[in-house]
């Protein structure tokens, strides 16, 4: 693996940087776009965001915990997310949940092994008129069961 000065993704973060003249208050917006680039926030890229934009590392991890949208752990291909509120939670989500977690063979919060599925659950999608509510990366499936679990799967990118 070329080490993160020589990744092209690294110029691409770096020149986005740049483009917006990104400061502190921009953190967010650099974060976002460093995620879609590298799939993740590793320590090596908030280390190099923390330098280019002048901002503590502390902060930075001060934005990561509090925002759930952005992760240090690498992600699979597809990202599965069941809402768990309260709408969602009594319908059914919870069986839902195990359903995903033995098709899928990983526990929540786990990726597989191959690298083409994470697993997750949300508080809260919004959706509560669709209840009970999975997403899968940035697709919206709404009154989900139990049966309809394997489907959801199998039109999953693989």
């Amino acid at each position: 693996m070329c080490s993160l000065k020589d990744n092209p993704k690294t110029r691409e973060l770096d020149d986005f940087i740049e483009e917006i003249d990104a400061k502190e208050s921009d953190l967010i917006l650099v974060l976002h776009r460093a995620q879609n680039l590298f799939g993740y926030l590793p320590e090596e890229v908030i280390s190099h965001i923390s330098e280019k934009i002048n901002v503590p590392k502390a902060k930075i991890f001060g934005v990561l915990s509090f925002y759930s949208y952005f992760t240090t752990t690498p992600r699979g291909k597809n990202v599965v997310n069941v809402c768990m509120g309260t709408a969602c939670f009594v319908r059914g989500a919870e069986a839902i949940l195990r359903e995903l977690e033995s098709q899928l063979r990983i526990k929540n919060g786990e990726t597989s092994i191959d690298g083409l599925f994470t697993l997750d659950s949300l508080r809260c999608v919004g959706a509560c008129g669709l209840a009970p509510v999975v997403m899968v990366n940035d697709k919206v499936y709404g009154r989900v069961t139990t049966e309809d679990v394997a489907r959801i799967i199998s039109e999953c990118e693989v």
